[in-house]
């Protein structure tokens, strides 16, 4: 549970310019837990590497968010990083760098990795995971 504090400070970050939407502190944003700090540099490093262009990315994000919202997503802030996963998959399939099938694989692995590791511990994919 957040104090009216933290719970005032969060919707002050939300309404900064440049990160709307995106958790932050004075100088960078910030990340409720370590996958949403491991999509987020995901894209930054996709982009850097030239899988796509922040318009391309601004675009799937937004689209996404839009997506959510008419499904009714109440935009709190607390699925903002599920909506950049979903676009930053839906981005790499239509770039052509992955396919549907592909990601179910992965999805599919990352349950099995899931299932065999202890609460509190960081979930490693292994190439059993990946067995059918």
């Amino acid at each position: 549970m957040t104090s009216g504090r933290d719970s005032q400070a969060s919707s002050a970050n939300l309404q900064r310019p440049g990160w709307p939407g995106l958790p932050h502190d004075d100088s960078s944003p910030v990340f409720r837990e370590p996958w949403e700090a491991q999509a987020f540099g995901l894209v930054v490093e996709l982009h850097r590497h030239g899988a796509f262009t922040w318009k391309e990315w601004a675009e799937a994000l937004s689209a996404q968010i839009r997506v959510a919202q008419t499904g009714g997503d109440p935009d709190l802030g607390n699925t903002y990083y599920r909506h950049w996963l979903t676009a930053l998959e839906a981005l790499i399939q239509s770039k052509g760098l992955t396919s549907a099938t592909e990601l179910a694989e992965f999805h599919r692995a990352w349950d099995r990795a899931a299932d065999r590791t202890p609460h509190g511990q960081a979930i490693e994919l292994s190439p059993a995971d990946f067995g059918r």
